[in-house]
């Protein structure tokens, strides 16, 4: 079963949680500027901007998907940490990727300034965008 990519705007409380603990295990500069995981989520959530995963009923990674009118933005991409490295980042990233191409817009990851971030970018051919 695939990983499902799906906007979140109305979570059930299994999915509120399932969100909570993928920003839980999020290091503290990729939630600026929300002051926590909750912030982040309610704000994006008001934005229509929230960006998930689901696989098997469960949100295992999540994102924002600014869609500007010049160009579209992806940032504050987490993967729950005992789900990493298991190809949730990479769907989420194919399907903002999907979206925008299909917008007829260009993609880019918004990051801090953080060696981790500038790795993923590099292997995914994004252009970054400095925070």
């Amino acid at each position: 079963m695939p990983v499902l990519v799906e906007t979140i705007t109305k979570p059930c409380a299994q999915d509120r949680n399932d969100l909570l603990q993928i920003f839980a295990d999020a290091p503290a500069w990729l939630l600026a500027p929300h002051a926590n995981a909750e912030a982040l989520i309610e704000a994006s959530m008001s934005q229509g901007s929230l960006i998930a995963g689901r696989f098997n009923g469960r949100l295992l990674g999540a994102a924002l998907l600014q869609r500007g009118e010049q160009a579209w933005q992806l940032s504050h991409l987490c993967v729950r940490k005992i789900t990493r490295r298991r190809g949730v980042a990479k769907r989420l990233l194919d399907e903002a990727c999907r979206l925008a191409r299909e917008a007829g817009l260009p993609l880019s990851l918004m990051a801090a300034d953080r060696p981790e971030v500038q790795a993923f970018a590099a292997r995914m051919q994004l252009q970054l965008i400095p925070t």
